[in-house]
Formats: C-alpha cells, sequence, structure tokens
C-alpha cells in the first residue's frame, strides 16, 4: 500500500477558517468541502510543500506558517489503496489581500499546476472553525489544535 506524504493548510484570518469547494463539479458529493491540501514533492520539506499548496489552490500570496500541528494517517480505501501521512499547519494571511478583502468574501482561484491540465477553480471563502466538521475526507483531524 502507498504512503504518501501530504499537506493540510488551515488558513484562519479574523477568527474564520478558509476553505473552498470544486467550483465546476457537477457533484458536490465527490469532492465536498475542503481546505487546501496537497503532496510534499521529492525533496521538498512539508513546510515548504504546505505553503505552495496553499498558494496554488487559494490565489493568496501572503501566507505565512503559524505552528505545525502534528500529524496523522488517512486511509483512502476504497477509493485508492493508499493510506496518508498527513502534516497539518496553521498558517495565516500576512497582508490583506485583494483577492479576499474580508471575511464574508467569496473569490474563484485557479489551480493550474504544472500546466499540463486544464485549470481546476475552486470557489474560496471563510467559513467559522466550528463549522469545520463537515470538511471532506477526514481534513477536519486536527483542527481542535488551531485552539490548544
Amino acid at each position: 500500500m502507498l504512503r504518501p506524504q501530504k499537506v493540510v493548510a488551515y488558513i484562519v484570518r479574523d477568527g474564520r477558517l478558509l476553505v473552498f469547494r470544486h467550483a465546476d463539479d457537477a457533484d458536490f458529493d465527490q469532492s465536498g468541502l475542503q481546505v487546501p491540501a496537497g503532496t510534499v514533492r521529492a525533496g521538498e520539506l512539508p513546510e515548504a510543500a504546505v505553503l505552495r499548496e496553499a498558494a496554488e489552490e487559494t490565489g493568496l500570496e501572503t501566507l505565512r506558517v503559524e505552528r505545525y500541528l502534528g500529524a496523522s494517517e488517512f486511509d483512502m480505501r476504497p477509493y485508492a489503496d493508499a493510506t496518508h501521512v498527513r502534516h497539518f499547519y496553521h498558517l495565516s494571511v500576512e497582508a490583506p489581500d485583494v483577492e479576499a478583502p474580508d471575511v464574508e468574501a467569496r473569490w474563484i482561484a485557479e489551480e493550474r499546476g504544472d500546466g499540463g491540465h486544464p485549470p481546476i477553480r475552486f470557489e474560496c471563502y471563510w467559513l467559522p472553525p466550528a463549522q469545520g466538521h463537515v470538511l471532506a475526507a477526514g481534513q477536519s483531524a486536527l483542527l481542535g489544535r488551531l485552539f490548544d
């Protein structure tokens, strides 16, 4: 079974958590509500990976790691024969961003990746952390540590 290294970003601003949904998904049941997350590349440190993934998926460039929250494992079966080793981070927005002027904003970010596929569109917005239990695929696993 594969054990890829993953990162998960809890981006907090004014007491709200950044979440997104796949804007072009016809079926919300497939992808659900998510936070920025992704794969650690070969030779990349998890802290660098979480900043890269968060910027790619939200369009926010002024992100800062506040702290490492810990790691957990998530069994992806039956969707995939893998157990993700996830590293969770608390991130903040260093400066006001034009794309997200306040916690009431919603915006579309386009992840372009390596350019080998059409952009993936995400509708980003801010959610009270107490509603984070609705995050897909176990992404809320260490959300409570934001309050430690």
